[in-house]
């Protein structure tokens, strides 16, 4: 097991962060624990899709699998995990109306 320094723990959050499937999880996530099956439903993804992502969130340490029989259950490996969530999302919302940027694609 390896242990990051500041930097390292914010580049892998960061990394999560950067697909649009990984953030669907995690906010799936940050409301409670969820099977892969209903994770990849809910997200619209197809299983092996979801099942590539999750492997990357296991690898980041950002969530756990938990094995329940014939099934697994993932959660996010900290609590802390989930207020940080709603932190970073409250700060975003309240930054994004404002958004001024020169990115074409940008959407305000």
């Amino acid at each position: 097991m390896e242990t990051l320094t500041r930097n390292g723990v914010l580049a892998r959050f960061g990394k999560a962060l950067a697909d649009p499937t990984r953030s669907a999880v995690l906010m799936r996530l940050k409301d409670g624990p969820a099977y892969s099956g209903d994770l990849a439903e809910g997200i619209g993804v197809s299983r092996q899709v979801l099942s590539n992502h999750l492997a990357c969130l296991r690898d980041c340490g950002l969530v756990v699998a938990e094995p329940e029989g014939r099934r697994v259950r993932y959660e996010l490996a900290d609590q802390k995990l989930a207020h940080a969530l709603g932190d970073l999302l409250s700060v975003i919302l309240t930054v994004e109306s404002v958004c001024s940027c020169d990115v074409p694609e940008c959407p305000q």
